[in-house]
C-alpha cells in the first residue's frame, strides 16, 4: 500500500513538473523505476526487463547500441540495423511484430515482454491496446539531438546498462561538437524531402530541424512538424539546398525516386538549388530515424553544405 501511495504522489510531481526538454527524473526502489516518457505517460518498469520487444527501427538500433540484443525478442518489418537483426529475423530468434504503424498488439502480447519501446507513428491506439494487457509500454517521441540523448539515457537506467548509455551519448556529444566548431561560408536554407507524392517536408520542432540547424544550415520551412508542400510552395520557398531521402524516402533501398522526381521535373527546373547542382541524397534510414545514427547524417549535411556553396558561387557567376 505504501509503494502504491508513493507512485501516486510521483505521478503527480511528474506530470506537472516534468517537461520534454529538460532533465530526466526517476523514483527508483528495489524493485521499479519510475519516470517520464515522452508521451507524458508515467511509467513504472520493474527492474530489469528481460524480454523487449521494440516498435520503431530507431528504437531497436539504440537498443543494440545498448548491448541489449539478447533480450530483444520482437522488433518491426522495417527494423534492418544493424545487420544483425536481419539475421536473428531469419534465424526466429526475433519475432517480426508487425509493420511501424501497423503493429500486430496480439502477436507483442505472445511474445510475453516484460517491456514494450513504443514510438509515436505506432499510434495511442497501439499504446492503450498493450497496456491494457498489463505489459510495461515505453512511449518515445523525440523531437531533437538533446530528446534522443534523453531517450537513450532513459532506456540505459531501466534497463540498467546505464554505463553504455553514457558512453554512447558522450559519443554523440563529441561529434557535434566537432560539427560545430566547422566554419561555413554560408547558412543556406535547406529544405528536406521525405516524400514526393505529395511532398512531405520536415518543418520546425522536428529532429530534422535540429540536425539542420547543428550543421550550420536553416531549415526553409516555417511550419512546424512533418509538413505537406504543394510545387507552388516549393517554388515560392525556392531554397539554397534540397536534401532528399534516398529509395522511396521510407526505405533506402531500390532507386532514388525522390530524387529524380526533383531533377527531372519540368515544373521545378528553375528553383536555385536544381539549377546549381544543389539537390543530395542522404540514406534514408539514416536521417529519417531518431536514433544516435543522426549525427552521421548531420555529418553529411556538414559536409554538403560546404560542397553546395562552391556549387552556387560557380552557378551565379556563370
Amino acid at each position: 500500500m505504501k509503494w502504491k501511495f508513493v507512485l501516486i504522489i510521483f505521478s503527480i510531481i511528474l506530470i506537472c513538473c516534468i517537461s520534454h526538454n529538460e532533465s530526466i527524473v526517476f523514483y527508483e526502489n528495489k524493485t521499479h523505476i519510475v519516470f517520464t516518457d515522452d508521451f507524458g505517460f508515467v511509467v513504472s518498469v520493474k527492474k530489469y526487463p528481460k524480454r523487449i520487444v521494440s516498435l520503431a527501427p530507431s528504437n531497436t538500433e539504440i537498443l543494440f547500441a545498448l548491448g541489449l540484443k539478447d533480450r530483444i525478442v520482437g522488433v518491426t518489418d522495417y527494423c534492418n540495423y544493424p545487420p544483425d537483426v536481419l539475421e536473428l529475423k531469419r534465424s526466429k530468434r526475433i519475432e517480426s511484430v508487425g509493420g511501424y504503424s501497423t503493429v500486430d498488439v496480439e502477436k507483442v502480447v505472445r511474445l510475453r515482454p516484460d517491456l514494450v519501446v513504443a514510438s509515436y507513428g505506432n499510434g495511442i491506439g497501439v499504446v492503450k491496446a498493450l497496456k491494457s494487457f498489463g505489459i510495461t509500454v515505453i512511449c518515445l517521441n523525440p523531437k531533437s539531438i538533446e530528446d534522443i540523448i534523453r531517450d537513450i539515457e532513459i532506456l540505459g537506467k531501466v534497463c540498467g546498462v546505464e554505463e553504455n548509455a553514457s558512453k554512447l551519448v558522450e559519443l554523440i556529444k563529441l561529434r557535434i561538437e566537432l560539427i560545430r566548431e566547422d566554419e561555413h561560408n554560408w547558412k543556406p536554407r535547406i529544405v528536406h524531402i521525405v516524400w514526393s507524392d505529395p511532398i512531405w517536408v520536415s518543418g520546425k520542432n522536428t529532429f530534422i530541424d535540429d540536425a539542420i540547424e547543428i550543421a550550420g544550415g536553416v531549415n526553409a520551412v516555417n511550419e512546424s512538424g512533418w509538413v505537406v508542400l504543394s510545387l507552388e510552395d516549393l517554388i515560392r520557398i525556392n531554397p539554397d539546398i534540397i536534401i532528399v531521402n534516398s529509395g522511396n524516402g521510407m526505405s533506402s533501398s531500390g532507386e532514388n525516386i525522390i530524387y529524380e522526381s526533383i531533377i527531372e521535373s519540368d515544373v521545378l527546373r528553375n528553383l536555385k538549388a536544381v539549377k546549381c547542382g544543389n539537390v543530395y541524397v542522404i540514406d534514408a534510414d539514416v536521417i529519417s530515424r531518431p536514433s544516435y545514427r543522426l549525427v552521421y547524417a548531420i555529418e553529411e549535411i556538414s559536409k554538403i553544405i560546404d560542397v553546395a556553396y562552391e556549387r552556387e558561387r560557380i552557378c551565379v557567376s556563370s
